[in-house]
C-alpha cells in the first residue's frame, strides 16, 4: 500500500487515467472487424485467407499511422494529439455506420480503423509523462493495459452484431468514443517531459541498432498479441464451430488475461530488469505456441491461449519499461516507432494462419513458423542485452537512477498549478 501511494503521489494520476481511457476505446475500435469476423465472413462467404487479409489491414494501417502521430505529438503535445486522433476516430466510424455494405468496403474501412491503432505511443508517452524513472515501467503498464479494449470489443460487438446487424456497431463505438474525449479533454495535462528538438533530432531512433532490437522484440510480443486478439474470434468459429458469440466470448477470456498482465510485466520489470521478464516471456510463449500443434480440444486450447495471452502482454509492459530508459527526451517517438513495427508484425498471424488452414486444412504450421520466429528473436535479444546493462540500463534491465528525473522538477509543480 505504501509502495502504491508512492506511485501515485510521484506522478498525475487523472493524466494516467485519461490516457488509459483514450488508449481502451481506441484499441477496441481498432480491433472492431476482427471481433465481428464471423459476422462479416458468414455475409460474405468468405476464405480463411480472405479473413486474414480483412482482420490485418486494421492493424497494419495503424501501424502506419504511428510514428506520424508520434512525431506530431512531439510539436503540437501529446493531450492535443490524442483529442485531434479521437475526434477522427468518430468521423471514421460514422462513415462505416452509413456507407460500409461490401466486402470490399469493409477492407476500406479497415484501413480507417486504423486510426484508432496510432494512439499506442502518444498514449503510454501521456499516461508516464508524470512519473520518474522509477515507475516508468508501472505507469506505461497502467496505460497499456488499455489493450483490454480488445476483450471489450470481443464481448460486445458480437452481441450488438446479433441483435442490430454488424454495420450499426460502427455507430455504437462512435458515440461511446465519445466518453474518453471528454475525459482527455477536461482531465489530461501535458507532462513536462519533453524537449523541443530538431525533427532530425527526432528522427535519430530510426537509425539507432537499439530501437531495431526493440522492434523485433516487439513484433513477437505486440505483434503477436494483436495478430491473435483480431482472429481469434475467426478461429474459434471455424475451428470449433462455436456460435458467433460464444466465439467472442472465448476471446475475451484470453485477451482480457494479456491486458491484466500488462501492468504486472511492466512491475516486473521495473522489480526485476525488463531484460529478465522478457526472457521468461518469451519461453513461457514458445511453450504455448507449440502447444497448439497437437490440435487440442476446446477447453485446452482457451486454457492455451489464456497462458500465451498473459506471456504477451507481460512481455509488451516489460517492452515499454525500457523504452523511456533508452530514450528519455523522445520517449512518444521512439515508442511510435517500435509500436509501429510491432503492429506491422500484428499482421502476421493472422495471415499465416489464414493460409495455413487454407492450403493445408490445419493451423499447425502458422503457430509452428511463429515459434520458430519468436526463438530467433529471443536469441538476438539474449545478444544485444549485454551492451545495453554496460550502457544505459541495470542489471537484468533495470532503471539506472544514478541521475535525477527531468519530471521531478519544478516544473511539475508549475504545470500542475495551471
Amino acid at each position: 500500500m505504501a509502495n502504491l501511494k508512492a506511485f501515485l503521489k510521484s506522478g498525475h494520476p487523472p493524466t494516467l487515467l485519461s490516457a488509459f481511457f483514450y488508449f481502451d476505446f481506441s484499441f477496441a475500435v481498432w480491433v472492431l472487424n476482427g471481433a465481428m469476423g464471423p459476422f462479416i465472413s458468414e455475409q460474405f462467404s468468405l476464405t480463411p485467407a480472405q479473413i486474414g487479409l480483412m482482420v490485418s489491414i486494421p492493424t497494419l494501417a495503424g501501424a502506419l499511422m504511428r510514428f506520424p502521430l508520434g512525431v506530431l505529438s512531439q510539436y503540437i503535445g501529446r493531450k492535443n494529439a490524442a483529442i485531434v486522433e479521437m475526434s477522427a476516430i468518430v468521423v471514421a466510424l460514422l462513415y462505416g455506420f452509413l456507407f460500409v455494405n461490401t466486402f470490399h468496403e469493409v477492407l476500406a474501412m479497415g484501413v480507417l480503423l486504423g486510426i484508432a491503432g496510432a494512439s499506442f505511443g502518444v498514449a503510454l508517452s501521456l499516461g508516464s509523462g508524470w512519473f520518474p524513472k522509477q515507475y516508468k515501467g508501472l505507469a506505461m503498464g497502467i496505460a497499456g493495459a488499455g489493450n483490454s479494449g480488445t476483450a471489450l470489443a470481443a464481448l460486445l460487438a458480437p452481441r450488438l452484431a446479433q441483435h442490430f446487424g454488424w454495420q450499426k456497431v460502427y455507430g455504437f463505438a462512435a458515440f461511446t468514443m465519445l466518453l474518453p474525449l471528454i475525459v482527455m479533454i477536461v482531465f489530461a495535462k501535458e507532462p513536462p517531459d519533453i524537449e523541443h528538438q530538431t525533427l532530425r533530432q527526432h528522427l535519430s531512433c530510426l537509425w539507432d541498432k537499439d530501437g531495431w532490437a526493440f522492434n523485433m522484440i516487439y513484433v513477437i510480443t505486440f505483434g503477436g498479441f494483436l495478430g491473435l486478439s483480431t482472429f481469434l474470434p475467426s478461429f474459434y468459429y471455424s475451428q470449433f464451430h462455436v456460435s458467433k458469440i460464444e466465439a467472442g466470448s472465448l476471446t475475451v477470456l484470453a485477451t482480457l488475461t494479456g491486458s491484466l498482465t500488462r501492468v504486472a510485466g511492466g512491475y516486473f520489470a521495473d522489480r526485476f530488469g525488463g531484460i529478465n521478464t522478457l526472457f521468461v516471456v518469451f519461453l513461457i510463449t514458445v511453450a504455448g505456441f507449440l502447444g497448439f500443434l497437437a490440435s487440442p480440444p476446446l477447453a485446452m486450447t482457451t486454457l492455451l491461449f489464456m497462458v500465451c495471452f498473459a506471456a504477451l502482454g507481460a512481455g509488451n509492459g516489460a517492452t515499454f519499461q525500457m523504452v523511456p530508459l533508452r530514450w528519455p527526451t523522445t520517449t512518444a517517438v521512439a515508442g511510435g516507432m517500435i509500436g509501429e513495427i510491432g503492429a506491422l508484425g500484428g499482421g502476421i498471424l493472422p495471415n499465416l494462419l489464414g493460409q495455413a488452414k487454407q492450403h493445408t486444412g490445419s493451423y499447425a504450421v502458422g503457430f509452428l513458423i511463429y515459434s520458430v520466429l519468436a526463438v530467433c528473436v529471443l536469441a538476438m535479444m539474449l545478444i544485444v542485452s549485454r551492451r545495453w546493462t554496460t550502457t544505459w540500463a541495470g542489471a537484468g534491465g533495470r532503471a539506472l537512477l544514478d541521475k535525477p528525473d527531468r519530471t521531478l522538477t519544478e516544473d511539475k509543480e508549475a504545470l500542475l498549478e495551471m
